[in-house]
Parts: C-alpha cells; sequence; structure tokens
C-alpha cells in the first residue's frame, strides 16, 4: 500500500510533535525536581546515608540537702558495630569475643545483621574504662565506642528506698529516680556522619557532634548525716532484735521536710536483682498500713483539749482496769489499772479507758472530723511513688465500740508518713503540713538553683494554745510516764510509745505486735521529730522499751549535729527502781582534799592526780549533768597552781 507523502509529513509531524511535548514534560520534570522538590528529596537521600552513633546524656545527680552526692554517673562506653564496614565478620568476631566475655557465635550474628548499627548488647552495653581501652586498641573497622554511663550510689544501702535505681537505659525505675525521671534523665546526642552503601564515609562529608542536654541535679531536703544516724541504729536494731520489719522517718515538723527516712529489710541500689521484688518495690514508710496503737492517742488528745472536753490537770480519772463499751470489754495495759489519776497522768500512763473516756466526750462526728484534719484516711501527697491511704471506719459504721478504740488507735489503719506527718502537726502550732522530700533543682553547669520546691501548707488544725498544751504532756510522758526510756538528759524530749497487736488473716495475733515511738525535741520549740515502728522484735514486745530507746539515741545524735543547745530548764525524770539518777557535778576547784567528801555528798567517786592538797583541776566540768556514782577526776597541786578564777571548774585537757 503506497503512502503519501501527505501522510508521511503528517506522521513526522505528530511525532516531532510528541517529541517536543516530552521533551518540554521531562524539562518542566526536571525543573519540578530541583525547583520544588529538590531540598526534601535531598534531605531524603542524606537520610538513607546517615549513620549515628548516639551519646547519652549525663542523668542529674541526686544531692542531699547540704549538696551531699547521693547518686551520681560514672563513665561506662558502649561497644556499637556497623556491620556493612566489617569485611572479615569472622574476625572480627574472633578478636571481639574474649574482650567483652561472649562468646562468638553468639557475637557473630550481631556483626552480620543487615543494619546501619547495631549495640552488642548485654555484654557491650556500659562496659568498664579498661575494657573500652582493650577494644580501641584492636583496631577493628566497623568497631565504634560510643560514650555513656551508669549509676553510681556511693554509700551503698544508704537511703536506697528513696533514692530508688535506675534500669540499663538510665532510665529511673523506682524511688526519686523514677518519680523525677523526665528530669533528671536530660536529652540523648549523637556523633552523625554520611556513609555509603556500603558503609564507607563519604568524601568530604565530615562528622556532626549534637551535644546531649544533661538532666537537671536533683537535690533532696533528706540530711546524709541524720539519715546515717537513723539507719545505723535500725541496723543495731536488727542484729538484737530481729524483726520483720523496722521502719523510721525523721521530720522537720515546721515545715513537712523529710530529714531521713528508711526500712529494713533494705537492699543496694546498683545490685537489686539480689534480694526479692518486694523488698526494692515497696517504700514501707509511704506504703506500709497498720494500726498504729497508743502513738494514735496523740490526735485524741489534741482534739479533746481543742474542744475544751479535758482539763489534763484538775480533772481525775479514776482506772479499773477495763471499761465495758457497747458489749465489748477494754483492758488497760496494766493489769489492775492505774486507779485514781489525773487526765494528764493518764496521758503519761497512756491509760486506754481513760482515752475512751476522752473518744466519747467528743462523740464521733467531731473526732473523726479531727482525725481526718490531721491526714488520716487519705494520702498526704508526699513526692514518693507507691504511698497508700490507710483506712478508717466509715461515720456509719462508727458505733460506741469503733469510737471506744479508736480514741486509743486500735480499728483504723495508717501509714507511718501519715502518723508523723500528724505528729507534726499536733506540736508545731497546729499546721499541717504536706511532707516532701525534694528541695530544689539545680543546673549541673552552673551550680544555680533552677527551681525551689516551698514548704506547702494543707491546713490549720489546732490552735497555737492546744499544741502549747500538747508538747507538755507528751514531755512529761518521757520524764515521767511510759517514754521514760526516750529522756535525754539537758534536753527537753517529748514523744509516746505505741504497742499493737498484729492483724493477721482478720484476727490479731495474741503474740505478734508493731511496737512504735514518736519522739521530737526541744519539747519547747520542736527542730526535728523522729518515728520508728519495730515489727514483731524478737523478746519484749513493748513500745516504750524497744522503740522508744532506738528513738532517743537518733534524736541525741541529730541535736548535737544540728547544734542545736540543751535546755536549762527542763521536766525532771521520775526514776523507777533500780535506775541511777542523774545529778549535777558541783564546783570543786579551789576546794582541800579535806573539804571533798563532804561537798560530793557521796554522789560521786574521785580519781585523784597530782601532788599537793588544794584541787586545781576537774573533769567533768561544773554544771555536767552525769548519773549518780560517776567519777570525777581531779588534779591536785599548790594554791599558786589555781587558774585566774578560782570558780573555773573545766576541763582544760
Amino acid at each position: 500500500m503506497k503512502v503519501s507523502n501527505v501522510t508521511v509529513r503528517r506522521r513526522l509531524f505528530a511525532a516531532l510533535l510528541v517529541g517536543i511535548i516530552a521533551f518540554f514534560g521531562l524539562i518542566g520534570r526536571l525543573a519540578y525536581v530541583q525547583l520544588w522538590k529538590g531540598e526534601e528529596l535531598a534531605a531524603k537521600a542524606e537520610d538513607s546515608w546517615r549513620r549515628e552513633v548516639p551519646f547519652t546524656a549525663k542523668r542529674g545527680e541526686i544531692l542531699d540537702r547540704n549538696g551531699v552526692r547521693l547518686a551520681y554517673n560514672i563513665s561506662s562506653p558502649t561497644i556499637w558495630a556497623i556491620p556493612v564496614q566489617i569485611k572479615d565478620k569472622e574476625a572480627t568476631a574472633r578478636a571481639l569475643a574474649p574482650v567483652l566475655g561472649m562468646s562468638e557465635m553468639k557475637l557473630l550474628p550481631m556483626l552480620q545483621k543487615k543494619t546501619r548499627i547495631v549495640q552488642l548488647k548485654p555484654e557491650g552495653r556500659k562496659i568498664t574504662l579498661e575494657k573500652a581501652q582493650e577494644v580501641r586498641a584492636l583496631a577493628l573497622p566497623g568497631i565504634m565506642i560510643g560514650e555513656d554511663n551508669k549509676r553510681y550510689y556511693p554509700y551503698g544501702t544508704l537511703a536506697a528506698h528513696v533514692l530508688g535505681f535506675t534500669g540499663i537505659d538510665n532510665q529511673g525505675l523506682t524511688g526519686v529516680e523514677a518519680k523525677y525521671n523526665q528530669f533528671l534523665e536530660g536529652i540523648q546526642g549523637n556523633v552523625a556522619y554520611l556513609a555509603d552503601a556500603a558503609g564507607n564515609p563519604m568524601p568530604g562529608s565530615g562528622d556532626t557532634y549534637n551535644a546531649p542536654k544533661d538532666g537537671l541535679s536533683l537535690q533532696l531536703t533528706l540530711d546524709k548525716q541524720i539519715q546515717t544516724i537513723m539507719e545505723r541504729e535500725m541496723d543495731a536494731a536488727v542484729a538484737r532484735l530481729h524483726p520483720d520489719h523496722i521502719i523510721a522517718i525523721a521530720m522537720n515538723p515546721n515545715n513537712g521536710e523529710v530529714l531521713g527516712m528508711a526500712s529494713r529489710p533494705t537492699f543496694q541500689p546498683d545490685q537489686y536483682r539480689e534480694v526479692p521484688k518486694e523488698v526494692y518495690d515497696r517504700n514501707l514508710p509511704v506504703w506500709m498500713t497498720y494500726e498504729p496503737g497508743s502513738t494514735f492517742k496523740i490526735i485524741t488528745l489534741a482534739a479533746a483539749i481543742e474542744e475544751k472536753k479535758v482539763d489534763l490537770l484538775n480533772e481525775r480519772f479514776f482506772d479499773p482496769g477495763a471499761v465495758e463499751v457497747g458489749g465489748a470489754r477494754l483492758r488497760c495495759w496494766k493489769k489492775g489499772g492505774h486507779g485514781s489519776q489525773s487526765f494528764l497522768e493518764v496521758v503519761q500512763n497512756s491509760c486506754n479507758p481513760g482515752f475512751v473516756a476522752l473518744g466519747q466526750r467528743l462523740g464521733k462526728e467531731t473526732l473523726f472530723d479531727y482525725i481526718k484534719k490531721f491526714g488520716f484516711g487519705s494520702k498526704t501527697g508526699i513526692d514518693i511513688n507507691g504511698e497508700e491511704n490507710g483506712i478508717l471506719f466509715k461515720l456509719s459504721q462508727v458505733g460506741p465500740v469503733e469510737l471506744a478504740t479508736t480514741a486509743f488507735g486500735q480499728g483504723v489503719s495508717v501509714t507511718p508518713i501519715q502518723q508523723i506527718t500528724a505528729v507534726a502537726a499536733a506540736i508545731n502550732g497546729g499546721t499541717l503540713y504536706k511532707p516532701h522530700i525534694a528541695k530544689g533543682w539545680i543546673n549541673p553547669d552552673t551550680g544555680e538553683t533552677v527551681e525551689s520546691i516551698e514548704p506547702e501548707v494543707v491546713r490549720k488544725v489546732i490552735s497555737e494554745s492546744t499544741s502549747k498544751q500538747v508538747r507538755e504532756a507528751l514531755e512529761t510522758v518521757v520524764a515521767q510516764g511510759t517514754g521514760g526510756n526516750a529522756f535525754i538528759d539537758g534536753y527537753r524530749v517529748g514523744g509516746k510509745t505505741g504497742t499493737a497487736q498484729k492483724v493477721i488473716n482478720g484476727r490479731y495475733s495474741p503474740n505478734e505486735h508493731i511496737v512504735s515511738f514518736v519522739g521530737f525535741a526541744p519539747a519547747d520549740d520542736p527542730q526535728i521529730v523522729v518515728y520508728l515502728a519495730v515489727d514483731n522484735p524478737q523478746g519484749i514486745q513493748f513500745g516504750g522499751v524497744v522503740a522508744a530507746p532506738i528513738v532517743r539515741n537518733i534524736l541525741d545524735d541529730s541535736l548535737h549535729y544540728l547544734g542545736i543547745p540543751p535546755r536549762t530548764k527542763q521536766v525532771d525524770k521520775e526514776y523507777k527502781l533500780g535506775e541511777n539518777k542523774i545529778v549535777t557535778v558541783p564546783n570543786i576547784v579551789g576546794k582541800t582534799v579535806s573539804d571533798l567528801y563532804e561537798d560530793l555528798n557521796m554522789n560521786f567517786n574521785l580519781s585523784a592526780a597530782g601532788t599537793g592538797q588544794t584541787v586545781i583541776r576537774q573533769a567533768p566540768s561544773a554544771g555536767t549533768r552525769v548519773e549518780k556514782g560517776s567519777t570525777i577526776r581531779i588534779y591536785l597541786g599548790s594554791e599558786e597552781n589555781l587558774p585566774d578564777s578560782a570558780d573555773d571548774g573545766h576541763d582544760h585537757e
């Protein structure tokens, strides 16, 4: 078939037209790609070439209130592999495996992965600096060392439950490490570079270092020294008493700051896997609930005084040893009772029938209103995870028996943090503070405080005058009542004992108790309050016998550490049969030997040194209070050897 010239020309024109359209379409596409999509496509290409070696941010340190480091980081590098850069994977595995302490069979599949970069974990994570140096010395292609760190707790078990611990990725898992993780962990950085499909660095691309942003340092209200004192006494009690648990909290009653918090058994934060989960996962001072026993009587006492339902000094109460309430016989701890006594003596003797009477005078609505105002039945809001509510009777469930038992601390369930927070309010002038353990945030680079956490007032519970009466009554409990083993001569100590039967499988155990003591000092101006509970101690199970001496030791050392001066006046202690009386050392400097025995009045023993007939020095110095029968060392000489003032009785050794 013959094709005409016209047809040929038309076909040529159509082909040319299609070519022109295709050409300009291609030009348009190129222009679109270059001008409109260029940056986006270049970024995508660069992203496909991009390789990153991560650099972990330094986790913020945790400090005590005085800046002592309780948790910080130590360098602990991590090994990474870039598989495409490793030409001889078998040889690399053979050289690297012994250094990391892993088998070649385990390491080789990691090096053979079809991925940009792989972390050689767990053996290659957070290794020692010595191991990192060994890896570096091998100079293996495709093996890189990334900067990393791990958490270090320099004081071992100290404040373990408060601090908590971190996981392998430096994330907080328990304690304040978990509570404030978002501020402590910081933001990860990296070293970035560009590589081709074979993993070779692209010429002229260079490396980019994106610095990590370190976390903020957390300053706590804890005092490392008070925490140490407290845990020392707890450890001694564990060795002596073999209890199921011991719980202790120290607090500044004037602002809710927690100065110390601990429990036993305990653990070492960086070795938490070596103890059962219930040991490291439960912060007992905020988690454990139990019947408080007689320490709860402080709340009934404060409510009765505030509501003017009792005159402690001028009203009397007769305790026959038990009281009948709603068909139940509620006994006093003392067989036969205390007989006739003032209501102040009811407090001193921790007399259950006397507190039943106070509860009845208040009535259930008023008593439970005060109990809730003091913070029981709800969380305190302390900044520690795992806090429990405790349990109170619903008002509709409260009959005569429930009212009576609640008044002396039975039938209710509280946490230790609730107990100490409520007692702090009762003695500080009547203000309930929200307890807290974080004091502020510090910039790790400048050392400047970024944010301070101020005390938070929850509510006013009782008046200053009521609080003063509570303090004075509780001081007599220590000086003249059941809390005698917490007495510290020279300081005014107030407190209250507690002995509560444990509830096991819904029944009161006849043989297991939680014994406790809450003590504070100085009683005229409280600066520290300590609550301690011992769960099922072996042997005698009374709060005044077991817990009070432990709190005494904690208070005594803490008061001296804080530099709080002794008081010149305090309620005199009543000494029981067999107890040594406290006496004051007289000034005997300048006295002759023949005068000494009359002046000392048989209260002291003497140890003499030197020659002569005149006392020129003495130790202890005049005015010191010691136990009767203590030894006074005297130094004899002539009158010319006397100090400038003959009344100087100080020891100048």
